[in-house]
């Protein structure tokens, strides 16, 4: 081994025993978001002998970066960094925050503190910024009866089910904030600070509807420039048992077709019961299925006639958390009974027509024979009573227009008395 390197080592050491109440407590990494604050949360001890030289008034804390002064405790320098020390140096707190931070404040810090005969620099430890210009994405986690899921977020319908989010809390004013974003209503949240974390809580009974939704977690921080937002999404599968829509039907002509459609996670089988009985694919029914969706299905099944005058079809739908059944009712109704009802009706329709027809000619008819006869006895004279003859009985004449010539002859036959 080299002379100089023994000489270095020996250095080392004997600084070491030199000054080992020397001692500092610092971050070792530090996340800083561009346009906020950063905060280097610091603590240090020094040898014994010099507490009566550390008082407040002669204290002075240095930053250095890069072995280059940036901050200066008691007297800002224009090329230093804007920030104050918020710690008390004669309490050993050198706490310190710096302001509107950028690219310039990456890099490696080590701190230093000046107080009468007290000159020490504490270079065996240091704290390393980093300067992002987008907020890290807070983390999402899945807690199902308050035990964490681990690379899983299927749930049982009916559980409680909590969603936490949580992102270590950067350096700003105002503080940044937890939100939570769904496609489906979103439950009350619950936010709280754990130390160097904002948490926010989401807790829900899952329920079918909860399925495939996607939650999301966004965490914002209101700077002077404009906002900075970052996001984590969870997506939930709930599994549950089968529903059956109420809407499910049969419709019949010669041949009876109905549908059932279930839904359910898994995905669920369908099964037909006739008058309690299991129908399968014969020549007299046909079964057939359309899948909608990762969770639901459409079952169709055609029975002929003579299989429809019964109204005990049953839809079954089944899958491994459970069951669910209804009953169709088929109400057949005969081609031939069709045809005959409409049949029946036209020969009504005839029927009525006629009637009416009848009754109008009927009444037009009489009154035109009213008519002819008020014509009639225009020209007729009224009954008029006559002398009596011989005999002393009365004659009575009705005399319609009587010619001439029987005018003659009646008065030729009358001889005065």
């Amino acid at each position: 081994m080299a002379l100089a390197e023994k000489i270095c080592i020996f250095a080392i050491l004997l600084q070491g025993v030199c000054c080992k109440d020397f001692n500092i407590s610092l971050p070792e990494k530090i996340q800083a978001l561009s346009g906020s604050c950063v905060i280097i949360k610091c603590r240090f001890e020094i040898n014994e002998t010099y507490d009566k030289d550390l008082t407040e008034s002669n204290a002075t804390g240095f930053w250095l970066k890069n072995s280059h002064e940036v901050f200066n405790s008691r007297d800002p320098k224009p090329n230093n960094f804007e920030g104050k020390m918020s710690g008390k140096l004669h309490e050993k707190n050198c706490t310190t925050i710096f302001y509107n931070v950028s690219s310039q404040h990456n890099g490696t810090y080590l701190f230093s503190i000046e107080s009468g005969k007290l000159k020490y620099k504490y270079i065996f430890k240091t704290s390393s910024i980093n300067v992002a210009e987008t907020p890290v994405n807070p983390q999402v986690v899945l807690y199902k009866d308050k035990q964490e899921l681990q690379d899983q977020q299927e749930v049982l319908e009916g559980r409680s089910v909590s969603l936490r989010c949580s992102a270590k809390t950067l350096c700003s004013s105002p503080p940044a904030t937890l939100t939570w974003s769904s496609t489906a209503r979103i439950p009350h949240s619950e936010s709280s600070k754990q130390q160097d974390l904002i948490v926010s809580d989401l807790i829900f009974t899952a329920a079918p509807r909860h399925n495939r939704v996607t939650f999301t977690c966004s965490i914002s921080y209101q700077l002077q420039d404009n906002n900075r937002t970052a996001h984590s999404s969870i997506t939930l599968h709930v599994q549950y048992a089968p529903q059956i829509f109420s809407y499910s039907s049969c419709t019949s002509t010669n041949v009876t077709v109905c549908f059932c459609e279930v839904d359910g996670n898994p995905l669920p089988e369908v099964e037909w019961h006739l008058s309690g009985h299991l129908v399968l694919n014969s020549s007299n029914t046909f079964i057939s299925e359309e899948r909608l969706s990762n969770t639901s299905l459409r079952s169709f099944i055609s029975l002929q006639q003579f299989l429809s005058h019964t109204n005990t079809l049953l839809c079954l739908s089944k899958n491994s958390h459970g069951s669910a059944s209804q009953q169709l009712h088929m109400n057949f109704v005969s081609t031939e009974a069709s045809w005959f009802s409409t049949y029946s009706f036209l020969i009504g329709v005839v029927v009525g027509a006629v009637l009416v027809i009848l009754c109008v000619s009927a009444f037009l008819y009489k009154r035109i024979y009213k008519t002819k006869m008020g014509t009639k006895s225009a020209f007729t004279q009224t009954e008029e009573a006559v002398s009596q003859d011989n005999d002393g009985e009365p004659i009575y004449v009705n005399e319609v227009m009587m010619s001439s010539a029987r005018a003659a002859q009646l008065g030729s036959s009358y001889k005065p008395s």
